[in-house]
């Protein structure tokens, strides 16, 4: 009988709060709750993500205790919350020529206007990436951006993505890379 690849596996989570130089990722808590309600109703965020979300309907139907659900984790920084990063399953056909049957990630950030350009991004990314690999070597990751993005095509670029395809969605050009970790 033959093993299942590790990427197949299902994913252990959550993992143990993974800190870097400067930030903790975690599960959420119901502390995140403020912030989470500003960072998917900012506009400067919803920028490339099709918009923001409507603070009132979006305030309404996150619980008092965020949901804690696999592959998301809170960034934190001096016990705040600014972000979030995600390792979701990858869900198209896109990826199914480099992981037959499923099992890639896709990779996905967010985090509040007054914490970008600091490296917050490519620190949390990295360190979520990195704890995936121990995790699952030889995962499949994808991340996907607005060609006019011009800062995420910059952090994909630091985080090792390569271009596999540009496509239309959301009436916008978006660029999808690919890592393999190892």
């Amino acid at each position: 009988m033959t093993e299942p690849s590790p990427a197949l596996a299902p994913l252990p989570w959550p993992p143990a709060p993974l800190p870097t130089a400067r930030l903790l990722l975690r599960e959420p808590e119901a502390r995140d709750r403020a912030g989470i309600v500003e960072l998917f109703t900012s506009p400067e965020v919803g920028a490339y993500i099709g918009g923001a979300r409507p603070r009132e309907e979006f305030e309404r139907q996150l619980p008092e205790v965020p949901r804690r659900r696999p592959g998301l984790l809170v960034v934190e920084l001096d016990g705040a919350m600014i972000g979030v990063v995600t390792l979701d399953p990858h869900d198209s056909g896109r990826l199914e020529r480099l992981q037959p049957g499923g099992g890639a990630r896709e990779l996905g950030y967010l985090f509040l206007p007054h914490a970008w350009g600091r490296g917050y991004a490519t620190e949390a990314c990295t360190a979520a990436l990195d704890w995936l690999a121990a995790a699952r070597p030889g995962t499949p990751v994808a991340l996907t951006t607005q060609t006019a993005n011009t800062a995420s095509l910059r952090l994909a670029e630091r985080l090792g993505f390569t271009e596999v395809a540009r496509f239309e969605q959301y009436g916008a050009q978006q660029w999808l890379g690919v890592r393999v970790l190892g």
